[in-house]
């Protein structure tokens, strides 16, 4: 486990939130759906949708090196009755380097 550090300015956070009970879905959701359908092997369409995504995030401490960062993004998503979040990572996955943190089972996803 690690921890991004915006603090250096270097860095965002945006989200979006996607509401398409009873609206036409956007190209996005429409992919979140079929990577849900594909994975899970049910049927699925989404209510609501939120996409978070941190860009070019440096690693905790921000002041040791701020040349390493990653871009990354968890998608969560319900149909009112199923939840699912799917982690998506940058090609060539997390680029932090890990062999500097203090703990060294280092693990990509969420508890």
């Amino acid at each position: 486990w690690d921890n991004a550090d915006f603090s250096r300015g270097v860095g965002t956070t945006f989200y979006q939130e996607f509401s398409t009970l009873n609206t036409a879905k956007p190209p996005f959701v429409r992919d979140v759906e079929a990577k849900v359908q594909r994975y899970m092997r049910s049927s699925y369409s989404a209510a609501w949708t939120l996409k978070i995504t941190w860009e070019k995030a440096p690693v905790y401490a921000a002041w040791t090196d701020t040349r390493k960062t990653i871009t990354y993004q968890a998608v969560l998503t319900t149909d009112g009755f199923r939840s699912y979040i799917l982690m998506l990572y940058q090609d060539g996955g997390m680029q932090w380097d890990y062999t500097r943190l203090a703990s060294t089972n280092v693990l990509i996803g969420y508890t």
